[in-house]
């Protein structure tokens, strides 16, 4: 095929040491081969930046397969149909793909949703409408089993997840108690979300702020973090409560064998015992087929107002590495999304 455009894409350059750094990603040029039938030129317009994709920088054993050095870094893209040899699909088309960290990429048209502009903004395909709210869709539905009158708490409770992990609660009747870093983070929160309380993890007195949040202890504990804001939570699990264990973004950075000296799991594993807890890891491919029933019912909250949504929008795909970073520190507010065509 004539005319193949430069894909200009971001790879891993080496594995991190610790916290990641702009000289682990490397930005190269490479020329986009011709396509085969049932595959799809795509050129990219917006890429979603994720804490899952710290752990594919390792090459430690998970639950997915590492991005390999010299590799184009992984992501969930959404993306313009540039040329086709399917028929399923045309050019124009917008689709959500798993393309990484590129401006054009190739793509099995099997592996492609058609999106649908006029129904919500095409960034949502990355947030609320995409992964990180099915992910707190699923991880409720099936572990967290919110019920009326029940306490929920989240952290990371500004992005993409714990946000709608919240709200999600309330639709269900809970009460939703958000743990954010930062005042502003606090009160997006409370305010726009409709948190019923909001917890700044960077006050000296987190703890007995959150313990004061909570006066009737935690019922579901949807785990994002990990770290300083687990050590708060756990002494307030109710009897029977339940953990979906989504993210421990406090600890991505850390080797394997990293280790304070002290050991909690006879503390914990005794409270599970004892108290009947629930604590499931999870990821959301698991629960694929709920996917539709997610769509059709999240879609209806957005127009009713009772799901709303962030997003954090950096441009340019050279910037991917520096937002990256920023991600696992925090920086972010909203769903974290790399702008790189229109």
């Amino acid at each position: 095929m004539a005319n193949q455009p430069i894909s200009t894409r971001i790879v891993l350059a080496s594995r991190p040491s610790g916290k990641p750094v702009a000289a682990n990603f490397r930005l190269e040029r490479e020329a986009v081969r011709d396509l085969a039938e049932g595959e799809v030129l795509l050129q990219i317009l917006y890429l979603s930046l994720d804490p899952y994709m710290r752990g594919r920088m390792d090459d430690a054993k998970s639950y997915a397969k590492p991005v390999e050095v010299g590799g184009v870094m992984e992501g969930g893209t959404v993306a313009r149909v540039v040329s086709s040899r399917d028929a399923a699909f045309a050019p124009g088309d917008i689709v959500l793909s798993h393309s990484g960290w590129q401006s054009h990429a190739i793509s099995d048209a099997a592996a492609l949703r058609k999106l649908d502009p006029e129904a919500a903004p095409i960034t949502t395909a990355l947030g609320v409408l995409g992964m990180p709210g099915f992910t707190a869709y699923a991880g409720l539905r099936n572990i967290g089993k919110p019920k009326a009158g029940e306490t929920l708490v989240v952290a990371a409770a500004s992005g993409a997840v714990g946000s709608a992990v919240g709200q999600i609660a309330k639709i269900f009747g809970a009460r939703a108690v958000g743990i954010a870093g930062g005042a502003d983070k606090c009160d997006y929160i409370r305010n726009e979300f409709g948190f019923d309380a909001a917890i700044d993890h960077r006050s000296s007195d987190f703890a007995s702020q959150l313990a004061a949040a909570c006066p009737n202890g935690i019922d579901i504990y949807f785990e994002n973090v990990g770290g300083h804001v687990w050590n708060a939570v756990f002494p307030l699990l109710n009897d029977f409560a339940r953990v979906p264990v989504c993210g421990l973004i406090a600890h991505y950075n850390e080797g394997s064998s990293t280790s304070d000296g002290h050991n909690q799991l006879p503390t914990v594993m005794r409270a599970v015992l004892r108290q009947s807890l629930t604590i499931r890891g999870f990821i959301q491919r698991e629960f694929v087929d709920q996917r539709p029933d997610f769509y059709r019912e999240a879609a209806k909250w957005i127009s009713e107002g009772r799901l709303k949504y962030r997003e954090d929008i950096v441009d340019g795909l050279e910037n991917a590495p520096e937002a990256f970073i920023g991600l696992l520190e925090g920086k972010n507010f909203g769903k974290l999304i790399v702008h790189i065509a229109s």
